[in-house]
Parts: C-alpha cells; sequence; structure tokens
C-alpha cells in the first residue's frame, strides 16, 4: 500500500483513488502511458468535435468503478464461510489489475486497424500482459510470479472467481458503465446518463457472480435504455461511420501499393512494412498510436498515387462520404450503384463500402452474462422476466446497413464534372429520403 493514496482528478468521478503501489507503477509503465496517445472513439471527433478522451482516461476510470466494487462488497458482503457466494478481498487486486489493464492491447485507431490487419486488440491485451518484455509484466511479477497470468485470465474471462470477471465484462460492467458516462460526457450527447450511484448501491456477489438487488430495477433498466441510445445517436452516427470507412480505405490502398511495390519508400512504409507482411513482433504493435498514425497520412497527402493523396486529403480535411440506408431488398442495386460510381471517375473499391452497425441492447445468448435481480428471499429473476421494458428490446438488434459512397455523385451540377452527369443523374434517382429505392 502506498503511505498516502494518490488521486487523479476526473470530470466523471470527481477523484480517482490510488492505494496500492501497483497501481501506480503500472498506470506509469510505457505501455500504459501509450493510451493517452490513442483516442477513445476513434473518428467520432469528426461528427462530436469535443470527443478527444482517450483510453488512458476511460481505462483509470474503469479501475475507479471497479475500485468502489470492492469497497462496497468489503463493507457489506465480506465472505464468512468459504463457498457462501460472498466477496473475498485477497481477489480485490487481481480484480483493480484488470480494469485498469483491460484496454492496454488497443491498437492506434482501434476498430478500423484491427479490421485492416487482422490483429485483436483483447489478444494484444494478453500479450502484453504477459509478456516478459513489457514494463507491465515486470510490475505484475513483483506482485507473485504468476500474477499475470492471473490478470490476463480474467481478461480472457477464465479465471476461475465469476465476481471478478463480471466486474470488468458482463452486460453491466465497470467498463460499460464508465465508457457510457465518459463517452456522453465528453461528445455533449446526454443519452449516456445514468444512476451510477444507485447501481453500485444495488450490487450484489453471490454465488453466481454479481446480481442486483431487486429493487434497483429501475436503475438496471435506465442504464439499458442509456446504452441502447447511445449506439444508435452517438456510435452509429453515418458520419462517424463514414470516417471510419475512409480510414479504412486509406489503410488498404497504403497495403495494396506496398504489396504491389508502389508505395513511397519512407517512415510510414517503415512503420507500417510488418502490418502489410502479418509479420510484426509486440515492439512493432506498441510504435503506433494515432499520433503516428497521423503523420503517416500527412505524409500521403502528396503521394504521387492520386487515390492515396486523395483519400488522406479526406480523411485529414474530413470530407466524409455520403451514405444512404439499405435493406435486404435492396442489395441487388448495389453493384449497379458502384459501377455508376467508377463511371463517374472514382474507384469502387476504395469510394464505395457497405457498413453495417447493429447492437444488442440486452441478449440472452450467455447465462454468465445474463442479469439477475435477487429477491429479499434470494430469489434470482432474470432482468427481462420482471421488466418489460427491458423485454422489449432483449435479443433484438437494432441499427442500420448503409452504402457509402463520393458526395459529389449527389451534389449540385456545380460540383460535378458535366461529361459524367448522365450517370449523376441516373444515380441520384435511385436515393430518395435517406434509402434507397
Amino acid at each position: 500500500m502506498l503511505p498516502l493514496e494518490k488521486v487523479l482528478r476526473d470530470p466523471i468521478h470527481d477523484y480517482i483513488y490510488i492505494k496500492h503501489q501497483v497501481i501506480l507503477d503500472l498506470i506509469n509503465t510505457r505501455e500504459f502511458q501509450r493510451l493517452r496517445r490513442i483516442k477513445q472513439l476513434g473518428t467520432t471527433n469528426y461528427t462530436f468535435h469535443s470527443a478527444e478522451h482517450s483510453r488512458f482516461t476511460h481505462s483509470v476510470g474503469v479501475y475507479e468503478i471497479t475500485r468502489r466494487i470492492c469497497d462496497l462488497f468489503a463493507r457489506n458482503y465480506a465472505t464468512k464461510i468459504s463457498g457462501d457466494g460472498g466477496w473475498d478481498d485477497n481477489e480485490r487486486l487481481v480484480a483493480l489489475c484488470a480494469a485498469l489493464l483491460h484496454d492496454v492491447g488497443h491498437g492506434a485507431y482501434s476498430h478500423t486497424f484491427e479490421h485492416i490487419f487482422e490483429t485483436d486488440h483483447e489478444e494484444m491485451t494478453r500479450t502484453i500482459i504477459t509478456s516478459e518484455n513489457t514494463q507491465i509484466n515486470a510490475v505484475l511479477k513483483q506482485v507473485a510470479p504468476d500474477f499475470p497470468e492471473k490478470v490476463a485470465s480474467v481478461i480472457a474471462k477464465t479465471y476461475p472467481n465469476l465476481q471478478v470477471v463480471q466486474m470488468i465484462s458482463s452486460q453491466i460492467d465497470a467498463d460499460r458503465m464508465d465508457y457510457l458516462l465518459r463517452d456522453s460526457y465528453f461528445t455533449g450527447a446526454n443519452y449516456g446518463t445514468f444512476d451510477l450511484t444507485r447501481i453500485l448501491r444495488v450490487m450484489r456477489p453471490s454465488k453466481n457472480g454479481i446480481v442486483f438487488e431487486y429493487s434497483g430495477m429501475h436503475a438496471v433498466e435506465d442504464y439499458i435504455i442509456s446504452r441502447l441510445q447511445m449506439y444508435q445517436q452517438v456510435y452509429f452516427h453515418p458520419v462517424s461511420r463514414s470516417m471510419e470507412v475512409i480510414l479504412g480505405h486509406l489503410l488498404k490502398r497504403a497495403k495494396d501499393l506496398y504489396l504491389a511495390g508502389k508505395l513511397p519508400k519512407d517512415f510510414a512504409a517503415e512503420l507500417l512494412q510488418p502490418f502489410f507482411e502479418k509479420d510484426f513482433t509486440l515492439a512493432d504493435y506498441l510504435r503506433l498510436d494515432d499520433g503516428i498514425l497521423n503523420t503517416c497520412f500527412e505524409n500521403w497527402r502528396t503521394a504521387k498515387d492520386p487515390i492515396l493523396s486523395d483519400l488522406a486529403q479526406r480523411f485529414l480535411d474530413r470530407q466524409p462520404l455520403k451514405s444512404v440506408r439499405v435493406t435486404e431488398e435492396q442489395a441487388d442495386l448495389l453493384p449497379k450503384l458502384a459501377s455508376l460510381v467508377t463511371n463517374s471517375g472514382y474507384d469502387a473499391n476504395y469510394y464505395t463500402a457497405t457498413n453495417d452497425s447493429f447492437n444488442l441492447p440486452y441478449a440472452l445468448y450467455d447465462s454468465k452474462a445474463k442479469i439477475n435481480l435477487i429477491q429479499p428471499n434470494g430469489d434470482l429473476e432474470e432482468l427481462s422476466e420482471v421488466s418489460p421494458l427491458v423485454k422489449a428490446v432483449t435479443d433484438k438488434e437494432l441499427g442500420d446497413e448503409r452504402f457509402f459512397f463520393p458526395k459529389q455523385m449527389l451534389g449540385t451540377p456545380e460540383d460535378q464534372q458535366e461529361v459524367f452527369q448522365p450517370y449523376y443523374q441516373e444515380f441520384s434517382e435511385h436515393i430518395k429520403n435517406d434509402r434507397l429505392i
């Protein structure tokens, strides 16, 4: 324990309290500090301009919520007899470390980078924790030689204590609660607000992991609906998704040029070469962050390849693609529309895309992840069985699929090249009220 607790000032949790030396040491590692340079919401700041917060701020927030849960459990629900379902405070340190480190493996621009280069941030998180070449591993080993593996197993959801796993990963966990409140605050949207204090107050450890007192059902309902609204209004916003599409196509173009031997031989090619060749080390992965990629893009702005140059400019200068909603019945139209885009002078491989974004507000697919309410007599009831509101959105995928294309296809004649007017006109005839027709 630290001789005197340290605090981090935080706009969501007021103060984040650090009482263990190992937590302070983990925060000060090279790998964790890298999270300051990776945005929590990727390209969302192109839509919500103040969404500039980092994976670092989120990670310490998840730690703080987990610390509060541990305090509550130790104060009110400490185990008395082995197997009674109470909280064993010997589990506190592994829970706190897993909470702090749960996102340490995120790459530059997170999910878009993962898709293009086939990486997995959860796998990278476990590798960073267990690799003998990281400062994080060295700090964790000061607790015990097998402690890094224990922390990694919490993130892998294989740790034997389900209470610890569900604190970090379930349908109502410290991770989700922090990112909803934090993302809501920094985007300026109010959709993600809910009563965190009340939810923490009604949480209880049990033999089944973590349950919630029946009297707190409405606070849990509010959380579920807040999460639903954040996905629909913020995370799935068409402009943010459009910028993700441009980012993905920009990286894909660079990769295609590299494999064809046509990418300029500069620092960008050197940094990304291991990923183009699918032969990267952990050190290669940790060298990248959002700033490094942005510098690569700025360099490509003046590349001789017109597609690479144009995509870099579109991404850096916020020139999103337009999009329309697509249904299964309209999918047959997409090849024709892509052909019209190509005929208008754009390579459809890099200037069109379909993107589907769907989310389950509450799911029953995993019995270990269900939200259970506990009655005063100890009986458990699954949330959707007693809440008509939650039942209405249970196992229902909400979201849409969109077709993305250059906005010039729908622009005014002043924005369009006259030679392509017949293609623009035919394309426009299939668009009405944000839908294909």
